[in-house]
């Protein structure tokens, strides 16, 4: 499933005029679209439902909205029924006063699948979205199906200077300037930016412009920081899943990465594949750390496959002890 010889970048090449196309339709069709809102102990849960078939929860990254999906949605949509989430703080959703952890963030997930009324479903996460299902999983394993990790965080300590600038003192402050830069320079001015090494992929310029686009209030901007400061320092990630990736062997795992992701290093998700042996993964070579917005056909070739033939997890109470509890392996 990984995507690395040459016949495989040949089609990224050709396939990105039409990707754009229809990106922007569906980004048209998800702005027309209604959002809901389901009330939770942390507030009230902005999201778009789509779709019908098994479930499917697709959870943004730091900074992000539920629109980080708009491109691929339709496409999923033709098979599950997929929930993109405004996590707390987040988008449409409302800001709690506490803790933006992504323990806290996996249990407001739990309550908003209850209340959804769904016993178990798969979860999608992108950067720190994919740490936040990571959690979700080690916490809920019992309502874990299969986990798809796309640029995931959480897998290693590296991380751009970019996200570790976020956690000095004055961040919010400059960050508060940064929404009122008309996307007409925004975009360019990341592009340029993106010359220089190990800060971002020039693939990730709109995306990030259109991020920032989002943090023109001060609750947003505050969510940012204090989610930022959470998982973040300035000598790269505190947040690891590398101590309970063991819990985790039983579920399936779909690692997808941009080849040109500066955020995060693929090599993370490579060295993470090894430990897990039902991973599987996809390295998409014209993509950044956003590949859902500027490949969005490649990742759901991989995605849709993955998840329509791997087994679902079965919780297993003893199995789970035996990982947990006793960290030790268990047999068959």
């Amino acid at each position: 499933m990984r995507q690395a010889d040459s016949v495989d970048a040949t089609v990224a090449q050709h396939s990105s005029v039409s990707e754009r196309h229809r990106d922007r339709i569906s980004r048209e069709a998800f702005a027309q679209s209604p959002v809901s809102r389901l009330a939770t102990p942390s507030g009230s849960i902005a999201y778009t439902r789509a779709g019908s078939g098994p479930p499917l929860l697709l959870v943004h990254g730091l900074g992000g909205t539920r629109r980080t999906w708009q491109a691929i949605l339709p496409r999923l949509a033709r098979t599950f029924t997929v929930i993109a989430v405004d996590l707390p703080g987040h988008g449409e959703s409302d800001a709690p006063l506490g803790d933006y952890s992504p323990g806290a963030q996996a249990s407001t997930l739990r309550d908003f699948v209850l209340r959804l009324g769904l016993e178990s479903l798969s979860l999608v996460g992108h950067s720190l979205g994919g740490g936040t299902v990571m959690q979700f999983a080690y916490q809920y394993p019992e309502r874990t199906e299969r986990l798809v990790l796309i640029s995931s965080a959480g897998l290693g300590s590296e991380v751009t200077p970019l996200l570790r600038a976020a956690t000095l003192p004055g961040a919010e402050r400059f960050i508060s300037g940064l929404p009122m830069l008309p996307r007409a320079i925004a975009h360019p001015a990341l592009e340029a930016l993106s010359r220089l090494p190990y800060l971002m992929s020039r693939e990730d310029a709109a995306p990030i412009a259109d991020a920032l686009s989002t943090m023109g209030t001060r609750l947003h901007r505050r969510t940012f920081v204090r989610t930022a400061r959470t998982v973040l320092d300035m000598q790269g990630q505190m947040m690891s899943a590398t101590g309970t990736i063991a819990a985790l062997v039983d579920i399936p795992v779909l690692l997808a990465w941009g080849a040109d992701d500066r955020a995060i290093p693929p090599e993370h998700h490579r060295r993470v594949a090894k430990r897990l042996p039902l991973a599987q993964t996809c390295e998409i070579l014209d993509a950044g750390h956003f590949p859902q917005e500027s490949t969005p056909m490649a990742l759901t070739d991989a995605m849709i496959p993955f998840l329509e033939s791997s087994i679902a997890h079965a919780y297993d109470e003893q199995r789970w002890r035996s990982r947990v509890v006793l960290g030790s392996p268990a047999n068959g």
